[in-house]
């Protein structure tokens, strides 16, 4: 294959990428000095875009190369990248890598033959599981891109720029960043209720009428192509992950896992169980809940969607009616990355102790506790314990 190919089709890309929004601590990764370097996420958060991006702010001669496209998958990656850096390239980037056969170690022999060219890559965010036969974990940066947080969406709808806050000064300071923040942005809280239902992911931009079918598109091809190439699934056991889903959007509630009686409905072992758990875990679906104890256990007591976009779609598309304390429950836990049950209130965050409510919520259940804190949706807060539910949305 002519690389003139990929570097043409590379140009046109490039002419429609925009850099007004740019996700910096995701771009600030890929322009590091490290050699070989992974973004790893759920379809649809915009590792593409973001490839693009990089190339387009890039100084360096760069080649773009997609696992999806035919014509790469008909090419060889190693042979590619040779021509490429006999003609001065030093920059290789290849988006949805999973996808193409041999990846592993391909990028390991040009990793370790051109000792001055940079390597980036994409992937499903399964993809930590294959990289370990060709020992890339030695060589391989990984980077796991999220959803838009709450305050990434509003930078994008409104074309400005807001600062992130750190947990703690959340803790100590909610009520005067609350305010300064609702009174200069007359919609925020009105843009909070749109964003749990269709801003997670960018693509809204495209139109938030055809937002939940292109939701669903990225989910099923989750389902039905990532779960089963990357995890060599029978495909008949597919069914499995689609009732998962559908008891999880179906109990109205955080989902409580009985793996016993679970495996005995869905027909599957317990340790088959387990794994599709954790599986569904990696690929950004669900969110799997544990409670914080001595010794935290391997297994979800609970499972929540990963993010309120998808509880609201899949609620749609089944026709279920939500209650809205799992949607800010769902919003509440996939603002942390470490965050688990709690015996006292509801959840535990850094020794740190929730209740996730309504406006009228009290602190009944935690008034004499510690570090405890309310996160309750309202728009703003005159008590710095009584902190607005968005205000999370601010920690990235």
């Amino acid at each position: 294959m002519n690389i003139d190919y990929f570097l043409r089709k590379q140009e046109l890309n490039l002419a429609q990428i925009s850099t007004k929004f740019i996700r910096v601590k995701y771009l600030d990764i890929l322009q590091s000095s490290e050699k070989l370097i992974g973004i790893i996420g759920p379809r649809g958060v915009g590792k593409t875009t973001l490839l693009f991006q990089y190339i387009k702010l890039s100084e360096q001669k760069a080649l773009y190369m997609s696992g999806d496209d035919i014509e790469f998958s008909n090419s060889k990656l190693y042979a590619l990248a040779d021509e490429f850096y006999a003609l001065g390239g030093r920059l290789i980037v290849v988006d949805e890598v999973h996808k193409y056969k041999n990846w592993a170690q391909e990028i390991k022999n040009i990793y370790d033959t051109f000792p001055d060219i940079k390597i980036r890559i994409s992937g499903s965010s399964m993809l930590n599981i294959l990289y370990e036969k060709y020992d890339l974990s030695r060589r391989l940066l990984l980077q796991n891109m999220g959803t838009l947080s709450f305050k990434e969406y509003l930078e994008l709808t409104n074309e400005i720029e807001l600062k992130n806050y750190t947990l703690q000064e959340i803790l100590t300071k909610s009520s005067e960043i609350s305010k300064e923040l609702v009174f200069e942005h007359k919609n925020l809280y009105a843009d909070f209720k749109e964003y749990l239902k269709f801003g997670a992911y960018p693509f809204f931009l495209e139109g938030i009428h055809s937002f939940n079918n292109k939701l669903y598109n990225a989910l099923d091809k989750i389902i039905y192509e990532d779960i089963p190439s990357l995890n060599k699934i029978d495909y008949a056991h597919i069914s499995i992950f689609e009732k998962l889903i559908f008891f999880v959007v179906s109990a109205n509630t955080p989902f409580s896992v009985n793996v016993a009686s679970l495996s005995r409905e869905l027909g599957v072992s317990e340790p088959t169980l387990n794994t599709y758990l954790q599986i569904l875990d990696n690929t950004g679906i669900f969110k799997a809940m544990r409670k914080q104890s001595k010794r935290i256990s391997k297994k979800p007591q609970k499972l929540l969607f990963a993010n309120t976009n998808i509880l609201y779609a899949y609620a749609d598309k089944t026709d279920m009616a939500l209650d809205v304390g799992v949607v800010r429950e769902t919003f509440f836990v996939n603002c942390f990355n470490k965050i688990y049950y709690s015996d006292i209130g509801d959840f535990v965050v850094d020794d740190n102790i929730f209740e996730v409510g309504g406006k009228n919520k009290t602190f009944k259940q935690i008034q004499d506790i510690n570090n405890s804190f309310l996160a309750v949706d309202i728009d703003f807060t005159s008590n710095d314990k009584k902190i607005p539910l968005w205000l999370f949305g601010f920690l990235y």
